[in-house]
């Protein structure tokens, strides 16, 4: 099931880096960004609401509200960081940059999660490396 999920989430990813540079036309990427913001903020709580999973705040330990607010803070930075590139360059260059993100967590998961790096994930996050390269250059 969670391939389903990853492939939606790549759909709508591209859906933004599109729906963004069509919206920060002639306006500060930083306004767009907390617009954007705002708009995710009402959807996610919309989600937990209709499911009814809010009782599960109650719940969270301080190392989860630590790493969840530095996720938090890490996605804004990120979303800040990528609504000005798109406002600066084109989607076809700025889009597969932002994808490297794939290559630096398999390496930030083997360093602070000691998940396994493997010849597969090596060669993958290579050739992550490698077709952002050729996309850019």
């Amino acid at each position: 099931m969670w391939w389903w999920y990853a492939l939606l989430s790549a759909f709508f990813a591209a859906l933004t880096a599109v729906f963004a540079k069509m919206g920060i036309r002639q306006m500060d990427s930083d306004l767009a960004t907390a617009i954007r913001t705002v708009v995710i903020l009402l959807v996610a709580w919309a989600i937990v609401l209709v499911k009814g999973s809010g009782s599960g705040i109650t719940h969270l330990s301080k190392q989860n509200w630590l790493f969840l607010l530095l996720s938090g803070a890490a996605t804004g930075l990120s979303w800040i960081c990528y609504f000005k590139a798109l406002q600066m360059g084109k989607v076809s260059q700025v889009a597969p940059v932002d994808k490297l993100s794939v290559a630096l967590a398999i390496i930030l998961s083997f360093v602070f999660l000691g998940e396994q790096l493997t010849l597969k994930t090596i060669a993958g996050a290579s050739l992550i490396i490698g077709g952002t390269l050729v996309l850019i250059l």
